[in-house]
């Protein structure tokens, strides 16, 4: 049976090549672009579910409310919180504390940075990340050892046995490798190349037992049988007990987060943990549903609108005996060989398609071919899509009366075009829907790209501070200034782009206690800052070390923080931790500018604080325009080749890690404008099916209406008019379902635009010329059709 359905199947495919093709293509590019999120949801949900012992691994969280009682969550936590956990509490089987950091490695004539991490020695019996070499209980447990992913150890040594290698880092310091780690799968947030054990920290001097410094990531794993909840009241007050008897008492609180949930439930509101990241993939769901619908629908057009071939057929098989049952069966098992041929191309496309879907959404996805649950998956995935695509067709089909098919009257063309609207409404009201998202996110995106930032990004450059930058720093300024390559330089404790550091628990004059809860993001300068980045002085002067040596103790404040602390004459205000005794004093005021995101509205309280204050991390450059750029970085990296020899020139530009900003808005976008454009063209596929069975179905009208003297105008205008109607019909229901979806996105950006009316009038317009120039070929050929053929008995 199967081998005479088959048959069938490939004859009629013979009989009309071109319209079987657009049906291939149309279900197989929508399978395609479903796989390719489903390729991408997998990677969402799956996201550290990898671990042995996920469900009893927690990531630690802080909670506390600032000043205007706005409670926040955080992940990062102090130092001391892991050993404390590991010793004090005995439903906690370990606790592991995760810091990034960055290290010159030196293997031979090898120089080269690296990003990697210390960790506790418990690393490996929290997280299943397993080792190619070496003992996971043992590895960390050296505090000179280090353990290499697979991927860095062939970096560092090539084909040869990296195990039991010395390495030197950062310059100074011998390390030897003690375990070689599979590299990382692509579904883990713990991004590194290589593991340090905590001792070496120790050993930098890098350690602190300081509850208020929370600097690095903590994870816990509970025992067998222990309870979250229960475990959360206890270590609740864990902070504020350590630090009540101290100036800085605490009221921070300590909670847990299942680490199953640490990637999606990523959104803090009201100091609770709530759907961010799964917002998206809910969002993602839906767009795999609907792309794929949509395939099945123009399958469902496109088989229906040549029923009139197959009507004989159906006919002479209902004479003979054959059952509607059998019928349907047939049908729908001819839907699901045509979802399998369409299943195999849309792998075909997926594969040619995955590395720049990869690049667009950030991921190294990709298809598991020797994996036995895919294969099973992709069996469901193409009988639901042969069973949604076949069904409409295998009912309809199976319908025909054959005593009017044997006569040639078995159409009732009012009766049966009414589903095919509907189908080809719902296509493009899903179409209407992603062009106006499309539309409202690259708006979105340009309006945050053209806010003013309040610094001059352009020919500004930064370089992480290594090796022996800080003791050469004078004479490095010095040279970088009289090369003519820079026209200022200036110290920071981070890039001017992004926030490290952030405070509270201030005192000055006329402060109150609710003020200790202003939090302060926190900067560092030794001089030239407001020169370097462009930043206008509202009132007072710059920090400069140099020229005054009492600003080693001076601040900026930024005009957000002046209105935070109510100060009316704020040049010369003292300012201190409370519970200390030195004071720092405020020297000049500085206009607001963006460190944060340029989507949040409101701008945080700001400090600057001189070389007391903070410890140099980042040197920033501002670049001679009156130079090329590639002459610029040409004569600095001579002077740091001369002060800091080991470690390799290395340089961000401020400008491109601003533009990172945007990076999720605007996957956003393109993800948005990409399946705008496949919904458009798998809708216009059905579209034309539509169109020919209109065509068809009318041949003896049309050819009536020529008799009498109709135009191929008219006649083009009366075919094309129904489905103008159709288009304009989807984009009516479209425009409030895009208008909520949109207003309900915006919301979580406080610098937003508006919605405006233009936006759904291009998106009506662009929707009615798509369907005009769809319709319009099959409408001209119909009507510049002989009518003498038309009107000619069979």
């Amino acid at each position: 049976m199967i081998r005479n359905y088959l048959s069938t199947l490939f004859r009629n495919f013979a009989k009309s090549k071109t319209y079987s093709l657009i049906n291939v293509t149309g279900l197989s590019v929508g399978m395609a672009a479903a796989l390719l999120i489903i390729l991408w949801i997998r990677n969402e949900l799956g996201m550290e579910r990898f671990h042995e012992k996920e469900d009893r691994i927690y990531a630690m969280y802080n909670r506390d409310a600032d000043s205007e009682g706005n409670r926040w969550a955080w992940n990062n936590t102090p130092k001391i919180l892991a050993p404390t956990l590991k010793a004090d509490y005995p439903e906690v089987e370990d606790a592991v504390r995760f810091n990034n950091i960055t290290f010159l490695f030196t293997v031979g004539d090898k120089n080269l940075n690296a990003r990697g991490a210390f960790t506790d020695s418990g690393f490996f019996n929290v997280f299943s990340f397993p080792l190619i070499r070496g003992n996971a209980s043992a590895a960390l447990a050296d505090g000179h050892g280090i353990v290499l992913t697979e991927q860095f150890a062939k970096t560092l040594f090539g084909n040869t046995d990296a195990m039991g290698k010395t390495i030197r880092i950062d310059g100074n310091r011998n390390v030897t490798v003690t375990g070689i780690l599979k590299d990382l799968p692509n579904n883990t947030l713990l991004a590194f190349d290589y593991l340090l054990p905590w001792e070496h920290m120790d050993r930098l001097g890098w350690n602190d037992t300081f509850w208020g410094n929370n600097s690095v990531k903590t994870y816990t794993l509970l025992k067998p049988g222990a309870s979250q909840a229960a475990f959360d009241r206890k270590i609740r007050t864990i902070t504020i007990d350590h630090t009540k008897e101290t100036a800085n008492a605490s009221t921070t609180e300590v909670f847990t987060q299942p680490l199953s949930r640490y990637y999606l439930y990523n959104k803090s509101e009201d100091g609770r943990l709530v759907a961010g990241n799964l917002v998206t993939v809910r969002l993602f769901i839906v767009l795999a549903a609907f792309i794929l619908l949509i395939a099945c629908i123009n399958f469902m057009n496109l088989s229906t609108a040549r029923s009139e071939r197959r009507a004989k057929e159906v006919g002479i098989r209902k004479v003979v005996g054959v059952s509607k049952t059998l019928l349907i069966t047939q049908f729908l098992i001819e839907s699901i060989l045509l979802s399998i041929f369409s299943f195999f191309i849309a792998l075909l496309i997926v594969q040619l398609s995955l590395g720049g879907f990869n690049q667009l959404v950030g991921k190294e996805l990709f298809v598991p071919y020797g994996n036995p649950l895919f294969w099973l998956s992709a069996l469901g995935f193409i009988l639901l899509t042969g069973l949604v695509a076949g069904s409409y067709p295998a009912f309809y089909l199976s319908s025909f009366n054959p005593v009017s098919v044997l006569k040639g009257t078995f159409k009732k063309e009012n009766a049966l075009i009414a589903p095919r609207k509907i189908l080809v409404t719902i296509q493009f009201t899903f179409a209407s829907i992603l062009i106006i998202a499309t539309i409202i996110v690259y708006r979105q995106i340009q309006y945050g790209l053209n806010r003013d930032a309040g610094y001059n990004r352009n020919n500004l450059v930064y370089l992480f501070f290594q090796g022996d930058m800080e003791k050469n720093y004078t004479s490095i300024k010095n040279e970088l200034l009289a090369s003519n390559a820079t026209t200022s330089v200036s110290l920071s404790a981070n890039p001017i782009t992004q926030q490290w550091s952030d405070s509270w628990g201030f005192h000055w004059e006329g402060s109150t206690k609710a003020d200790e809860k202003i939090d302060f993001v926190r900067l560092g300068t030794d001089a030239g800052f407001t020169e370097t980045f462009g930043i206008e002085l509202v009132e007072g002067r710059d920090i400069d070390v140099y020229k005054y040596p009492t600003d080693s103790m001076a601040i900026l404040l930024n005009e957000a923080a002046v209105k935070a602390m109510r100060l009316k004459d704020p040049i010369g205000t003292r300012m201190k931790w409370v519970g200390t005794t030195e004071y720092f004093h405020v020297v000049g005021v500085i206009k607001d500018f963006i460190l944060q995101s340029p989507f949040e509205r409101t701008i945080s309280p700001m400090m600057i604080n001189g070389p007391a204050g903070y410890s140099p991390n980042i040197l920033h450059v501002k670049l001679n325009p009156d130079n090329s750029t590639t002459d610029n970085l040409a004569r600095m990296e001579r002077i740091f080749k001369v002060y800091n020899p080991q470690y390799p020139f290395e340089y961000v530009f401020a400008d491109e890690n601003y533009a990172l900003k945007f990076r999720n808005a605007e996957r956003s976008g393109k993800l948005a404008g990409l399946f705008a454009i496949l919904t458009i063209v798998i809708s216009c596929l059905g579209l034309f099916g539509l169109a020919a069975y209109m065509a068809e179905s009318r041949t003896k009208e049309i050819g009536v209406r020529k008799v009498l003297g109709a135009s191929v105008w008219s006649v083009t205008r009366l075919l094309s008019r129904d489905f103008l109607k159709l288009v304009m019909l989807s984009f009516v229901i479209a425009s409030p379902i895009a208008w909520y979806a949109m207003n309900k996105w915006l919301v979580s950006y406080s610098y937003r635009i508006g919605i405006e009316w233009w936006v759904f009038a291009l998106t009506g317009g662009l929707a009615a010329l798509i369907a005009i120039l769809t319709v319009s070929w099959q409408a001209i050929r119909a009507a510049v059709a002989n009518p003498a053929d038309s009107l000619r008995d069979e």
